[in-house]
């Protein structure tokens, strides 16, 4: 983690060309510091943050006062920073009943902002715990006591989460978990500024605070890529046999190993895309995976296997091409210092964490790098490995075949077409905001934003599944159609998963589009493309499918019109599921 200091310096870079991002930060407690590091690690992740700081507690005025300066800016972002040490100052003013309410009160003034602010993300930060030795250990069965109400307030506040589609949780209690409380909190800064966070802890918190932000604007990890030997287990398998390498849930360092390989287990599990990129013979490299007792990790955990003496450059190169995702989405975890520098030197977009040199630490240290930030998930995620398992097998099938169309045929693909259900809507939500090639505009919506939209009647939302021979992709696609007038329908947003590209997707998609702006009495269809930094695979996507540019837009914001009575359907090779 870089220093405050070093945070600052971001902001003497030119950062004009940077998307803009609006962000308000409300504290009970000075937050200048915080800001500023906010500001200097948005430069990190790419993003110019326009950053409104309310004047400290002045949060309740800055809510509810509708010509408030907050009211004015209209944030995408309000980062809400009310902290333990002033909720147990305002605690030790109370009398015992109101005590004993303290979280109610707290929550729901959190409500109420989310409320009043819905078309924001509220990312409200936790209550790190004090100890105010009041009661003792006793303090679990105080009701009243300050200890059981921050307990109590913290768990209210994640469960709020369910209801308040647009309220993220940042996790700060964690971080002073790991670091602790005399890290986090210097009581004589405190004292002569009005400063809760000591400056070593604000990177750590402004950095979970981005995280969230740049997260929820499509920059998430969403692959790990992993070396074998002295990585996933001790020692070398071409050299040691199976039972030679360092692997057990005993003493030992085969310990670690085995720690390291649960939490691989449980990112898979939530929809991380595990990779094994290792020089080795590749059916040696995988006999553990098959046979070893204390493994972990077994081959169906892994969506695609790379075990060759090709450079590891050449792998990484043949993963991203068989997933279809950018870089900047993978994570590459290797022991060896060379291996680590020659991937940063070809590959710079890719993310490749310096291990520590003991094995034992590399779990712990990769804790506190928060590599795999979300704001969504879905029932579909446990799935995603299973589908790019699928997706490599499809990937050497079409090597089998001399043209295109033959190998479309026979995957035999089918498309269950449906509106906005409340099954489908965390999916839909997660598909614009980690969708980041084929986005054509790139608008971002949550959870609480797809729900408000089923409401709509001017506003139509399609969403597509892909089957075929090999397996089912889930939901991949999604069209949102806004009406503008009686004639005319906009394409609001369209996102489809890059891994069912070059499978007429496109086609069966404007087919489908142009079916229902006919119902609807449209007699054009107006889509747009707003150029993003990795959007351009879709540049021209709409002349390709027929539509003619309109007159006097710009190069990075270009309009396109498609007269429905002109329109022949599209070939494509997918047939429309019928549902029951």
């Amino acid at each position: 983690m870089k220093t405050y200091k070093e945070i600052k310096a971001n902001l003497k870079s030119d950062i004009s060309s940077l998307p803009t991002i609006k962000v308000a930060l409300l504290g009970d407690s000075a937050t200048q510091f915080l800001a500023t590091a906010i500001k200097g690690l948005g430069v990190d992740c790419g993003f110019n943050i326009n950053l409104f700081e309310a004047q400290f507690n002045q949060i309740e005025i800055q809510i509810e006062n509708p010509a408030s300066e907050l009211h004015k800016f209209q944030p995408k972002y309000i980062v809400l920073f009310q902290s333990t040490h002033k909720l147990c100052v305002e605690h030790a003013k109370m009398g015992v009943d109101a005590q004993a309410n303290l979280a109610e009160n707290r929550l729901d003034s959190v409500d109420r902002i989310c409320e009043a602010y819905e078309s924001s993300k509220i990312i409200c930060l936790n209550y790190p715990e004090i100890g105010d030795g009041v009661f003792g250990s006793y303090c679990n069965s105080v009701e009243s006591s300050f200890t059981y109400q921050v307990r109590k307030l913290n768990y209210e506040l994640m469960r709020l989460t369910a209801k308040r589609h647009n309220l993220y949780v940042c996790d700060i209690a964690e971080v002073q978990n790991k670091y602790g409380r005399n890290f986090m909190f210097s009581p004589n800064v405190y004292v002569c500024t009005e400063m809760v966070l000591s400056l070593d802890a604000v990177p750590l918190v402004a950095s979970r605070i981005v995280d969230i932000i740049s997260t929820s604007e499509g920059k998430a990890k969403k692959c790990l890529i992993l070396d074998l030997d002295n990585t996933l287990w001790g020692g070398i398998i071409g050299d040691d046999g199976m039972a030679g390498i360092q692997l057990g849930h005993g003493l030992g360092i085969g310990k670690a190993f085995c720690e390291l390989q649960l939490w691989v287990k449980k990112l898979k599990e939530r929809g991380i895309i595990i990779c094994i990129c290792s020089k080795n013979d590749e059916e040696v490299a995988k006999e553990p995976f098959r046979t070893h007792p204390d493994m972990i990790l077994h081959l169906d955990d892994i969506a695609v296997f790379m075990a060759n003496w090709e450079t590891k450059v050449d792998n990484i190169y043949a993963i991203q091409k068989i997933l279809n995702i950018s870089y900047d989405s993978m994570v590459f975890l290797d022991d060896n210092p060379f291996e680590r520098g020659i991937i940063r030197e070809n590959i710079p977009e890719i993310c490749v964490p310096e291990l520590p040199k003991d094995p034992a630490d590399y779990l712990e240290y990769l804790y506190s790098l928060n590599l795999f930030e979300t704001v969504s998930f879905s029932s579909l995620d446990s799935e995603r490995t299973h589908q790019y398992q699928v997706q490599s097998q499809r990937h050497k099938f079409a090597k089998t075949f001399a043209n295109e169309s033959d190998f479309l045929k026979s995957l035999e693909m089918t498309s269950c077409v449906e509106g906005l259900t409340k099954f489908n809507i965390p999916r839909v939500a997660q598909l614009t905001q980690r969708s980041n090639q084929f986005n054509l505009r790139t608008v971002r919506y949550s959870q609480s934003d797809i729900e408000r939209m089923a409401t709509y009647s001017d506003v139509f939302c399609v969403n597509f599944t892909l089957s075929d021979r090999f397996g089912d992709n889930g939901l991949i696609c999604t069209v949102i159609l806004k009406r503008i007038d009686e004639n005319a329908a906009f394409i609001d947003t369209w996102v489809m998963s890059c891994r069912v590209l070059n499978r007429g997707m496109e086609n069966f998609t404007l087919n489908t589009i142009v079916d229902i702006a006919r119902k609807n009495g449209f007699s054009e269809i107006i889509g747009e493309y707003i150029r993003s930094p990795k959007n351009k695979m879709v540049e021209d996507h709409y002349l390709s499918l027929g539509f003619s540019e309109m007159e006097g837009e710009e190069h990075d914001n270009r309009r396109y019109v498609l007269h429905i009575d002109k329109y022949c359907n599209k070939e494509c090779y997918i047939k429309k599921q019928v549902t029951k």
